[in-house]
């Protein structure tokens, strides 16, 4: 056996000694990344195991109710569950054979016999999660809760949450949905609520959105906005949304790798202080609305198809009705029914020619026809151009170039007063051609004709007031004196909402105080303290004399005293009512294709009444349209007269006396 010599000794311990300084400085560095990992990186690494198994889960804030005049509830929210499932834990047999435990089994039938899905809705769900399985990795698809039923009745909850083992993968979700205890009834006053959708979201959550600090996204996006939050569309939800949305809360909850919950002690000692915080309901809101006079109003419509019914305080301009007709239900399209409900009731709703969807008290603009008599009347008396004791005949026609003109009857030696009474174009003619377009427009405009009255619920048309300069311009320059006469009766390019005719009249009615029109009253907190109380807010006051507006405000009284006044024969003397009866021209063409019978509904005129109550000292100004209802005096009028004797009830009824 050959000796080690002394040379490969020395060699050996060389080698050694290289080894040794290796094994040293790996030692080293790997005590110094352990160093760095456990003591300099520590925080930063506790923080990101944290997340990983820690999950804030938002709880969505109650909205704020709503309610009228008289505490009656007009929006509020109620519980609700959806039924969510777990594609992997539900349907084991559908995820990859070498990740199935020995033990596990499919729930999926039984879950779905639970929730009283039908054969064909069992199948296609079935399909879906099977697909969700086809790759089980941790965070995918498969482990990702999917709701399969929306609003589910309370005893199928209950027996879900009773036999849980038997329903395993299958998550109880309990949230908020708003509902409208009075349905259509007040569907064009209060809107409705909907997901958020994309383009709003966008708008409060842009690109880079989650990079930025807090203060910033609370400047970006003040009231919290996320994915698949609930807004105010439409009405008094969106306008309002500021005030009735609350603020969202949230809870730590522990999770696994697979994304489940874990509620074991020793799981739940790993959450830090807060581990909670509570949600912040909106705030309520108080109407100066009265449902039961709305109730009222729709109860007078019964029979008509479209239309719109406006009532307001004349000393306040608070809106105590408003009523547009047809209408729908809010419950059905603010999505608290499930996505297949409201897909079928926009689908519905949507291709209706009355347009439900449509609120006819704002945004519908209407010729007013002889609704608007009396204030080209004051126009004449304000500039002294008319005459109220000059007489004018009445033929039924005049003739103006080649042109004839015609009322509905020869009135005969009329005044100002008897013209207002019966309604006589002939006479308004005459008074136009000798006042001018531009003067009736000017006083058309003071009482708030051709703008926005400001109620800014629903998306507001400004109408049209129009001038001289409006049909210079229109049509190139050929002014002609039929403009101005039409224009004096309401025809014409002139249009109104009944909100703006309502406000008009309320002028007239409380001597010249024209109001932006309110039906918020005050904002209260969820605990009943009042926040904010809003007083009548006046845009402007009309100068006029006082022996001219009185020559008017008699004039309407004779409509009704009057036994040749338009409305006689609705004249009852326990219900004082001036007021003005209108029937005005569509100007409908026929489509192509369309059928005769929708043809002669459409072609009719539109029926108007708008009346003060009580005659002496109003209160109150009623204003009643009826699309298409021919008559003014036969249709409109006697509706507005059932509104006003509903009001007198009800407020003697509030009063304490018999009415």
């Amino acid at each position: 056996m050959r000796l080690a010599s002394s040379s490969d000794v020395g060699e050996f311990r060389g080698r050694f000694k290289w080894y040794a300084l290796t094994v040293v400085l790996t030692f080293f560095v790997i005590i110094g990344r352990l160093f760095d990992l456990q003591i300099l990186e520590a925080d930063r690494y506790r923080g990101e195991a944290r997340e990983n198994i820690i999950r804030r889960i938002t709880m969505p804030a109650a909205r704020g109710m709503v309610e009228d005049s008289g505490g009656n509830v007009l929006a509020s929210n109620r519980a609700s569950w959806n039924i969510a499932v777990v594609p992997g834990r539900v349907l084991p047999s559908g995820r990859p054979p070498h990740r199935v435990g020995r033990y596990e089994t499919d729930t999926w039938a039984t879950i779905a016999g639970t929730l009283r899905l039908t054969p064909v809705e069992r199948d296609s769900w079935a399909i879906r999660l099977r697909e969700a399985c086809q790759t089980d990795e941790d965070h995918s698809a498969c482990w990702r809760s999917t709701i399969v039923r929306e609003d589910t009745p309370r005893d199928i909850v209950v027996e879900l949450r009773q036999h849980a083992a038997e329903h395993q993968g299958a998550d109880v979700i309990e949230t908020s949905v708003r509902t409208y205890p009075f349905g259509s009834l007040t569907a064009h006053l209060l809107g409705y609520v909907g997901e958020i959708d994309a383009e709003t979201l966008v708008r409060y959550r842009p690109e880079g959105y989650g990079d930025l600090a807090s203060d910033e996204q609370r400047k970006i996006n003040p009231l919290g906005y996320e994915p698949g939050d609930t807004v105010g569309v439409v009405g008094l939800e969106r306008a309002w949304e500021a005030m009735l949305r609350g603020q969202r809360g949230w809870v730590k909850r522990i999770v696994d790798a697979r994304g489940r919950y874990r509620t074991e002690p020793a799981y739940q000692s790993l959450l830090e202080e807060p581990s909670r915080q509570d949600p912040i309901a909106g705030r309520n809101l108080r109407l100066a609305f009265d449902v039961e006079l709305q109730k009222a109003a729709k109860h007078a419509m019964a029979k008509q198809l479209g239309g719109a019914v406006v009532a307001m305080e004349v000393r306040t301009g608070r809106v105590l009705a408003l009523y547009s007709k047809p209408e729908y239900d809010p419950n059905e399209v603010s999505g608290a029914q499930g996505r297949a409900r409201l897909r079928e009731a926009f689908a519905r709703l949507r291709p209706d020619p009355l347009a439900p969807l449509l609120d006819k008290t704002t945004t519908g603009a209407f010729p007013p026809g002889s609704t608007f008599k009396p204030f080209a009347a004051l126009a004449g008396l304000e500039d002294d151009v008319l005459k109220p004791e000059k007489n004018e005949v009445c033929n039924q026609f005049v003739f103006y170039g080649r042109r004839r003109f015609k009322c509905t009857h020869a009135h005969g030696v009329v005044n100002l007063r008897a013209a207002i009474a019966q309604s006589c174009n002939i006479y308004f003619f005459k008074l136009a051609e000798s006042v001018g377009i531009d003067r009736i427009a000017r006083i058309g405009q003071l009482f708030g004709f051709g703008e926005r009255t400001g109620l800014a619920i629903n998306p507001e048309s400004p109408g049209r007031m129009p001038t001289r300069a409006f049909y210079t311009n229109i049509f190139r320059g050929a002014y002609k004196l039929g403009f101005t006469l039409n224009t004096a009766i309401g025809q014409g390019a002139m249009t109104t909402t009944p909100l703006q005719l309502a406000s008009a009249y309320a002028a007239l009615g409380n001597g010249g105080t024209l109001f932006v029109p309110q039906v918020v009253r005050s904002v209260v907190s969820s605990e009943g303290e009042l926040l904010q109380d809003f007083h009548p807010r006046v845009r402007r006051t009309i100068p006029m004399k006082p022996q001219n507006l009185a020559r008017i405000t008699d004039g309407l009284k004779q409509v009704v005293e009057s036994p040749r006044g338009t409305a006689h024969a609705l004249r009852d003397p326990a219900l004082p009512v001036s007021g003005k009866t209108g029937t005005a021209q569509v100007g409908y063409a026929s489509k192509p294709g369309e059928s005769a019978s929708s043809a002669w509904y459409y072609s009719r005129d539109d029926a108007w009444f708008a009346a003060l109550y009580p005659s002496m000292a109003p209160e109150v100004a009623v204003v009643v349209l009826v699309e298409h209802g021919i008559s003014g005096p036969a249709v409109a009028a006697p509706i507005a007269f059932e509104i006003l004797h509903a009001y007198a009830k009800l407020s003697d009824k509030r009063k304490g006396s018999a009415p």
